[in-house]
């Protein structure tokens, strides 16, 4: 007969193989629930400069047969080589999870700014579909990685000196950054801002992140994009969102000189320390507060 010291040790043994044996098991057995969901994620570009925008389209189309989803956010992850974390594109999908109908496709696309990151090379998204509130994600029909995240695409990150370099050059104020997330980069401009970069003599495109976030009666309601002057667009901007806009630039508004000036115009001004309700003493006169302006030569144009 085994002693009560011999008996416990016997029974943590037993312990022991019942718990490898029940991990075995749900190993083989694997994710057994059936797939709600189909996914699919393109990249504009195949190569993508740091710093430079690029559009991610998007693609979901809920299964036959699959349950309603109710309430779901998307998780977009962008990862190097070596599977570390660079950044993350996590939104609420422009409809809803809980209108998505089996077997119709949900498409839409996102403009991002690649942040300047310190790394080269292969780069891949991956996705996945959770509960904001549980964390529980949603089983999909791509490949599992293991963890309902899955693996949709692969692009090249290249250096940021493949960009045109455009410079800030008269009527801005100094950078500054949002206290609760230092990557949140902007400069105000004053009434009127200048940028300046090296003439591609083709067409481009102008990228620009503006907004007001001001809600003073002499705030900006908007700003022009002049090239000399010519207004190239009139942009509205207000407190609620700041879209990256797509502005066309054709090659015969850049002119002929080496170096090309693009003038952002505030319809008006505000001076914080001046508005009743504002409780600053920031008397520094604002137009429009911008946060990238990039620009993207138009291959084979």
């Amino acid at each position: 007969m085994l002693d009560s010291t011999a008996m416990q040790r016997h029974l943590r043994f037993l312990i022991v193989l019942v718990a490898m044996a029940g991990a075995a098991a749900a190993g083989c057995r694997g994710d057994e629930e059936p797939p709600q969901v189909t996914a699919a994620v393109s990249l504009s570009r195949a190569t993508v400069p740091l710093g430079a925008p690029v559009e991610v389209t998007y693609r979901f189309t809920l299964v036959d047969g699959a349950p309603p989803l109710g309430p779901r956010k998307v998780f977009a992850h962008f990862l190097d080589a070596d599977e570390e974390l660079m950044w993350t594109d996590d939104h609420e999908p422009p409809v809803p999870t809980t209108e998505w109908v089996a077997g119709q496709p949900v498409e839409y696309t996102r403009t991002m700014f690649v942040p300047v990151y310190p790394y080269i090379g292969a780069a891949k998204v991956v996705v996945g579909i959770y509960d904001a509130a549980t964390n529980a994600r949603v089983k999909l029909s791509n490949r599992d990685r293991g963890d309902r995240s899955y693996e949709v695409a692969q692009f090249e990150l290249r250096p940021q000196t493949e960009n045109v370099f455009v410079i800030f050059k008269d009527g801005w104020h100094p950078a500054e950054v949002a206290p609760e997330n230092p990557a949140v980069e902007w400069q105000w401009t004053r009434k009127e801002a200048t940028l300046a970069f090296r003439n591609p003599k083709q067409a481009a495109t102008l990228f620009l992140q503006v907004d007001n976030p001001s809600a003073a009666a002499s705030a900006a309601q908007q700003v022009d994009v002049r090239i000399g002057e010519t207004v190239v667009a009139t942009i509205p901007v207000g407190p609620n969102e700041a879209p990256i806009r797509k502005i066309a630039v054709p090659a015969d508004a850049l002119g002929t000189g080496d170096m090309v000036e693009i003038r952002l115009v505030a319809d008006r001004t505000f001076v914080p320390a001046l508005e009743p309700n504002a409780r600053s003493n920031d008397t520094r006169e604002l137009g429009v507060r911008v946060f990238h302006a990039f620009v993207q030569v138009n291959e084979g144009r």
